[in-house]
């Protein structure tokens, strides 16, 4: 029986020549161990008071109206307009006579006895200045010819008026018609008669108003 038992280990020494009594197990690592996983449950929402199941839908968005660009008013091209262009007015020569009145007296400086003294406002009426202008006082019973017939004014504006005093030699206490004359360089220029010159009395122009240009009134 002890040679049985002395062979047995004998083998056994033998079997394990690499050093080991016990011949460990490979080394595989160990499984870890993990829980069971669960299905999750679906449930499915009912509401109350029906039998109905109600699935859930996902909301939809409505779109935001779209934003209409308001209408652009087009400036319609501007017309060919003529344009109006101002010019000065050509120029216009004119002329007024006024005989405010006569009266007489005695002459004897020039050696005459009664003489017609004449009153006229020559007015330049015209847009350009008038010069050399003649004015000279005709009488129907006109005797020698008076140095005061004839009076001139070198220049007169537009808008302006001269107050002349005109004489010629006349018969004695007789009417006498009249009439005053205007040229210029060109000739004739206005021709203005009374059949009898009215007597001026106490409105006969001042002395040292006569012969000087001033504005119209």
């Amino acid at each position: 029986m002890k040679k049985y038992i002395l062979l047995i280990l004998m083998a056994s020494m033998l079997a394990g020549c690499n050093g080991w009594v016990i011949q460990p197990f490979p080394n595989n690592p160990p499984t870890p161990f993990l829980p069971p996983t669960r299905t999750p449950s679906i449930f499915t929402a009912t509401p109350a008071g029906s039998g109905a199941t109600a699935t859930a839908g996902l909301a939809t968005s409505t779109p935001l109206p779209t934003e209409t660009p308001l209408a652009t008013q087009t400036e319609a091209p501007p017309s060919d307009t003529p344009v109006v262009t101002f010019t000065d007015p050509p120029p216009a020569r004119s002329i007024a006579v006024e005989v405010l009145g006569c009266n007489t007296s005695i002459d004897i400086t020039h050696g005459m006895g009664e003489v017609t003294n004449a009153f006229v406002i020559l007015r330049n009426t015209g847009n350009v200045e008038l010069t050399n202008l003649r004015v000279t006082l005709h009488a129907l019973d006109e005797g020698r010819v008076h140095p005061d017939k004839t009076v001139e004014v070198t220049a007169l504006l537009a808008g302006h008026e001269v107050t002349l005093k005109l004489t010629v030699d006349s018969t004695y206490r007789e009417e006498t018609p009249i009439q005053v004359e205007v040229t210029a360089d060109a000739g004739l220029f206005e021709r203005v008669g009374a059949d009898s010159c009215r007597d001026i009395g106490l409105f006969a122009p001042e002395p040292g108003s006569l012969n000087t240009p001033v504005p119209s009134q």
